[in-house]
């Protein structure tokens, strides 16, 4: 994509701020649950889920509820019963719907922790952990973010990768991730690079017109590697 399509009209007000995509409550109620017995050690956390769940609204293909939270999960965590099932999958299924919501709109989400590194590796701050949760998101139907245009895709998802300490071992990125003012940077403008992923996959190139709506795909996605909770 040689430019970024104009977004609706809504994201014209340049000074809206980031808006949270679920109340207090409800991520310390995910949260306490994540961070339980009861949930495999492997699943993500509270930071990494909210990436996770950004990054399923982005999507340019529905993922089914039973696949992303096998890869969330880690498996079928241990519900105290159905009633408790349907809360927890429902929080998570509303931060999703949210943040598509709010997209739609041209609105910038908010993140659940401050968007700096103060001089840290990203690995080593929730900024790490939620671009972490980010690509584990991609990586659940990786080949439909880069079906139609892999090149603007890779260059769209290049912060979220450097920021998420995933992709390290690769030359290309160990160099980029060298710079610590261009880290600090993509920190600051995530919820914005977040809105131009949404952009990309639904707002033809060089037109204002209204998002196209994501097709109802259902392919299987590929192995996540990483963005464990710790």
């Amino acid at each position: 994509m040689s430019q970024r399509p104009s977004p609706p009209s809504q994201s014209d007000d340049a000074s809206a701020p980031p808006e949270p995509l679920l109340g207090d409550d409800a991520l310390e109620r995910l949260d306490d649950f994540l961070d339980s017995g009861r949930v495999d050690e492997d699943a993500l956390d509270l930071i990494s889920t909210h990436g996770f769940m950004v990054a399923l609204a982005v999507a340019p293909s529905h993922t089914p509820d039973d696949q992303w939270q096998a890869e969330l999960f880690q498996g079928e965590p241990d519900y105290a019963d159905r009633a408790e099932r349907e809360e927890i999958t429902g929080l998570l299924a509303a931060l999703r719907d949210n943040a598509m919501a709010l997209l739609e709109q041209g609105g910038l989400p908010e993140l659940p922790f401050e968007p700096v590194l103060d001089g840290l590796p990203p690995e080593e701050t929730p900024v790490g952990d939620w671009c972490a949760g980010f690509m584990e998101g991609v990586f659940v139907n990786e080949s439909a973010w880069f079906a139609d245009d892999e090149e603007a895709a890779a260059a769209l998802l290049l912060p979220f990768m450097l920021l998420s300490g995933l992709f390290d071992d690769e030359p290309d990125i160990a160099e980029l991730a060298g710079d610590s003012q261009r880290l600090e940077a993509l920190t600051a403008q995530l919820p914005e690079l977040v809105l131009d992923l949404y952009l990309h996959y639904r707002v033809p190139s060089e037109s204002g017109g209204k998002p196209k709506p994501r097709p109802k795909q259902h392919k299987a996605g590929q192995k996540k590697t990483s963005g464990k909770k710790g």
